[in-house]
């Protein structure tokens, strides 16, 4: 099966749409599928994107273009020329959060990652609500397949856009997120968070977490005041990060899953996460659970998953192990061949 997966949003510091998407196409490759990877870029981002993709045995198609955003958003609106032009035959094109493209035959898959957009507007920005909303508009009418990375995610996309035709995909560890390895020198607690409302870091900062080290790009909105930013760090660290905390904290508001969550307890960290039930699926029962509203919560949570370490550490472990990248792509190509 030959499949044209849109990668622009690899244009931008990975977050957990990249990881996914990278993931995504790596399971797509291990399942037999030829892969094209696409997008127009610009001269400035090409590079990271080719980065991203090295590595990976899938075909690329990332021509050079002067204002190359604007370029995708038109491509997208004027729904011409079919894709196939430019790409050649295949049996599916797979877009993404950042455009639409036309196509002229072949299943029509797309991925919604969450409806943080459509259900928390004040929690992302203005241009994200509106590219968001074009996309979902463009989804209920001609997506042959929608793909949601946990069963929340799907009952969320039926609920709100009236979306049946849903499958779920769910994201996975990467290969470098195990317990053997490097470690930090700690202690300290940890968390992997941009930084913005949603991701709701104030209620450690209440709960007086101590030693708390916060990895994540900056974001926007009021920003906490953080002892210990360390910023945006590569996958080889992380896990060494991961690996050396004595609890991995997640008191986000709402997730499409929460990838950082299975990758700490891959790592061998006992989690504490939100007992938001976006987090459910992700957390399952090898996370203790907090109340992302209640500092107390949180102070007693980590406690706890100090004293129990042992056992948590063990859940985790074989919880995260259920979840691989080899099986999303098993998924998509089941979900692609029932609506070829």
């Amino acid at each position: 099966m030959r499949v044209a997966v849109d990668v622009s949003p690899l244009s931008h510091r990975r977050s957990g749409v990249g990881t996914y998407l990278l993931g995504m196409l790596r399971g797509l490759v291990e399942n037999g599928a030829e892969v094209v990877a696409f997008a127009p870029l610009s001269v400035r981002v090409k590079r990271q994107v080719e980065a991203s993709l090295r590595g990976l045995d899938v075909e690329r198609r990332l021509p050079v273009l002067p204002l190359a955003h604007r370029w995708r958003t038109a491509w997208s609106r004027l729904g011409r020329p079919a894709a196939e032009r430019w790409l050649g035959d295949f049996d599916v094109l797979h877009f993404s959060d950042w455009m639409y493209p036309p196509q002229a035959a072949g299943v029509r898959a797309t991925t919604i990652y969450d409806l943080v957009p459509l259900r928390f507007p004040e929690w992302t920005h203005g241009r994200t609500v509106r590219m968001h909303t074009a996309k979902y508009r463009h989804a209920v009418e001609h997506a042959d397949v929608v793909v949601c990375i946990s069963e929340y995610g799907a009952r969320d996309v039926h609920e709100r856009l009236g979306i049946e035709r849903t499958v779920v995909a769910y994201p996975a560890p990467g290969a470098v997120f195990t317990p053997d390895g490097r470690h930090a020198d700690g202690p300290y607690v940890l968390t992997v968070a941009t930084l913005e409302p949603r991701k709701n870091l104030q209620v450690l900062l209440d709960a007086g977490i101590e030693s708390l080290a916060v990895v994540g790009a900056p974001g926007w909105g009021e920003q906490p005041r953080l002892e210990r930013h360390l910023g945006y760090v590569s996958d080889e660290e992380l896990a060494r990060l991961y690996r050396g905390a004595d609890v991995f904290v997640y008191p986000s508001r709402f997730e499409g899953f929460g990838i950082p969550i299975v990758e700490a307890m891959a790592c061998g960290t006992p989690v504490v996460a939100s007992s938001h039930p976006s987090l459910d699926e992700a957390a399952g029962d090898a996370a203790l659970r907090a109340d992302p509203d209640d500092p107390d919560a949180w102070r007693a949570a980590v406690g706890e998953a100090r004293d129990r370490r042992e056992e948590l550490v063990a859940k985790g472990l074989a919880h995260a192990a259920r979840f691989t990248w080899t099986e999303t792509g098993r998924a998509l190509l089941a979900a692609y061949t029932r609506a070829s």
